[in-house]
């Protein structure tokens, strides 16, 4: 099949090149826009208390009035509010509401600090919007307007809640994306140069990654508005290093074959027909691990993780149809050229760091395998500490931008919790009207939870089948002492409700709760199902039942190792409160998925080795000196694009692309390179039962069956054999 493709795209090289350019240009024009939403609440399930709760007040109580923004006022000099800064208040909260600002429903005053020196303006906007663009439409007039009207004034006004901070999450997305871009653009230029010594190969995955990148896009938005899909503006972050790193990598396979195939006397185009040939399983293969990997996130009960899984999964698939289409038949077209000025393609390396390495493992596989195997466990070790944090918008931001600066004044001016209250919700579950006589006794209890700072009932619906209790924490919403406080209010709510009622219980610390229990779903059933998919595609590659245990164990291990370090790191290290909540199952299927493919790599090649009938301890020798630089180069390409993510300037970004680049990092430098091969080599022939695939073929038999396998890319097969064989 590959072999097909490759004659179809190299001999059809122009026709291949304007399909691509219609179709970028077709879907790029008619894609609708990417959606956008940093409301957490929609990531969850109807199924979930913090949903009914909010249903049941979209119903019982649809005028209440929930702020989507806050202005925050406080003097310049710091001092405490006087009375003509009062009436300045008075006049720019009366003023807001005559601009009659698209989604703003209702302004009004709020409370004052109890020191005086703060005072609020609430502004409702449409609910049915929240999260959504065009209320950080608004939020960006609020705060402009609010700013205007205070010129002249002693006042301080900024603007703060979940609309200006849907704001600022975008603009901060937008300078993240640009200086992830251009990291992403600076690390394969110049790692491209330092490999090939060739500047149209370092410029030219750029340009036709970047090709890929508009359609993907596309593709996704396509995907995202026909299955109704949340989206957040974190993941055009993540798509961009998906795309260019993985995208890299396979333009590195195809490249590396296409080299080896041209220093082996092979006609340019001929060349290239063969490097597709045997290159197009190894790009398959791993383009399926990862595919595969992304889609289990299909299974999670997160909305967001929804959402990602099919967008990453679209972007890989991009990328491989690329792989075997686009790239081949530009290189076709350009030839040999490609590599100029570089003289060196046309002889092979010695690798001779790699072939140290390979006798070291050679002569020690146990040791190799004890060693890099406690060089993991050590650093799972810190999985022990770790906690999660679920305020989605002040993770995917800077502490300095203007929302999360009134955020931090607000906890301090006022009670922690009161920027985000909880809202117990008694409702009769008969249609009767609820016995008032009743709600005084049923709040105290709610107040005497420990962590509430003050329980009250605060409206009754007009069929007065539904109370409303505003419940005061003492923590702010996100934190784990709020989590765990609502839980108790949660029971309290229930087992107190009066006989003909029933109690639910709202609100972000609720919301926050309940994707706590969602993301422990996803712990047992996404993490296992990728992990048995992708066993699945290596029991298929490698013909084996043994190898696919140790590798995905191995791999595993990794995961451990990834995410300890993660913690020591960010929680231990920088003080964070905790790791945001998404983190270890996005890093779990990218740790697992491309880890695997660089098992898969070394593993192959092993095998290759093993056919040319080595034993198994020289196989994995062989197999790490020719091997190794692929695994190197592709792993350092791929770590350094997404610890670009780190330069977004959010602990949300920061801390995947250190996990993510670190798993990818403990992937190919200690597990495929290291870990693999020597348990290969000492578990021997058994590692292959009940196939067989180690073992030695006939010349036309041993071409045939070892030839499209994941190793291919760093075939530089003659300089290792004497004899001059070709696996």
């Amino acid at each position: 099949m590959f072999r097909r493709i490759g004659n179809a795209v190299v001999r059809h090289p122009i026709w291949t090149i304007v399909a691509w350019l219609i179709a970028a240009v077709a879907i790029v024009a008619t894609a609708p826009s990417l959606p956008s939403n940093s409301d957490e609440s929609s990531f969850l399930p109807k199924s979930y208390e913090s949903i009914k709760a909010a249903d049941l007040q979209q119903k019982a109580f649809p005028s209440a009035f929930t702020p989507s923004a806050i202005a925050l006022y406080q003097r310049t000099d710091g001092g405490k509010l006087t009375a003509a800064d009062q009436k300045d208040v008075a006049r720019i909260t009366t003023e807001l509401g005559k601009k009659h600002i698209d989604q703003v429903q209702k302004v009004v005053p709020g409370p004052p600090s109890k020191d005086g020196k703060y005072t609020m303006t609430l502004v409702q906007m449409d609910s049915k919007n929240a999260g959504q663009p065009k209320q950080a439409d608004a939020a960006k007039e609020l705060r402009e307007q609010a700013k205007q009207l205070a010129k002249g004034t002693h006042l301080d006004v900024k603007l703060g809640g979940s609309a200006a901070q849907a704001l600022d999450q975008q603009d901060s997305s937008k300078r993240g994306e640009a200086l992830i871009g251009i990291g992403t653009f600076v690390i394969i230029l110049v790692t491209l140069l330092i490999i090939f010594r060739a500047p149209i190969l370092a410029v030219l995955p750029l340009v036709l990654i970047g090709l890929v990148s508009a359609v993907a896009n596309g593709l996704i938005a396509y995907a995202t508005k026909l299955f109704g899909l949340q989206a957040n503006s974190s993941i055009s972050s993540i798509l961009i290093v998906v795309l260019f790193g993985v995208g890299t990598d396979y333009f590195l396979f195809l490249i590396f074959r296409y080299r080896e195939s041209l220093r082996a006397g092979d006609e340019p185009k001929q060349a290239m027909i063969n490097a597709v040939d045997r290159v197009g399983e190894a790009i398959a293969s791993a383009a399926g691990a990862v595919i595969i990997a992304f889609l289990a996130l299909v299974l999670s009960t997160l909305g967001f993780l929804k959402q990602m899984g099919p967008a990453l999964a679209i972007a890989v698939g991009a990328t491989l149809v690329a792989g075997l289409t686009l790239i081949p038949a530009v290189v076709s077209l350009i030839g040999p050229k490609v590599f100029w000025p570089s003289k060196s393609w046309q002889k092979e390396p010695q690798n001779a760091r790699f072939a140290a390495l390979g006798r070291g493992v050679q002569r020690r596989p146990a040791l190799t395998a004890v060693v890099s195997g406690l060089v993991l466990l050590v650093l799972s070790i810190g999985t022990l500490g770790y906690k999660a944090t679920f305020d989605l918008a002040s993770g995917s931001m800077p502490d300095t931008k203007e929302s999360m600066v009134v955020q931090d004044q607000m906890q301090k001016a006022y009670s922690a919790g009161a920027a985000a209250p909880t809202d117990v919700y008694l409702t009769s579950t008969d249609g009767k009207q609820l016995d008032g006589s009743r709600f005084k006794e049923y709040a105290r209890k709610l107040g005497e939870v420990d962590g509430v700072a003050s329980a009250r009932m605060t409206q009754l619906n007009k069929e007065g089948t539904t109370a409303d209790f505003t419940v005061t924490l003492k923590y702010e919403a996100s934190t784990d002492k709020a989590i765990d406080a609502v839980g108790r209010v949660r029971d309290v709510a229930h087992s107190a409700a009066p006989d003909g009622t029933e109690a639910f219980v709202g609100g972000m610390s609720s919301i926050y709760k309940d994707i706590d229990a969602a993301v422990n779903h996803d712990y047992r059933t996404v993490f296992p199902v990728a992990a048995i998919l992708i066993m699945i595609i290596l029991g298929l590659l490698l013909r084996s039942v043994v190898a696919p245990w140790y590798l995905i164990a191995s791999v595993g291990l990794g995961f451990g190792a990834t995410l300890g370090a993660t913690v020591w790191i960010f929680q231990d290290w920088q003080g964070h409160s905790g790791l945001m909540f998404m983190l270890p199952v996005i890093m779990y299927l990218f740790v697992v998925a491309i880890g695997t493919d660089y098992n898969i790599l070394m593993i192959a090649r092993l095998r290759e080795e093993a056919r040319e009938g080595r034993e198994p301890r020289e196989a994995a020798g062989m197999a790490l000196r020719h091997a190794g630089p692929t695994v190197a180069a592709a792993g350092f390409i791929l770590a350094a694009t997404f610890a670009t993510m780190m330069l977004a300037g959010n602990s949300l970004l920061s801390e995947m692309g250190f996990a993510v680049s670190f798993g990818i990092v403990v992937a190919a430098f200690v597990m495929a390179m290291f870990f693999t091969p020597s348990l290969t080599a000492l578990i021997g022939h058994a590692a292959w039962w009940p196939g067989h695939g180690d073992r030695a073929r006939t010349p036309d038999a041993g071409a045939a069956g070892s030839g499209p396998v994941r190793s291919d890319e760093d075939r530089d097969t003659t300089a290792h054999d004497p004899a001059g064989r070709r696996g």
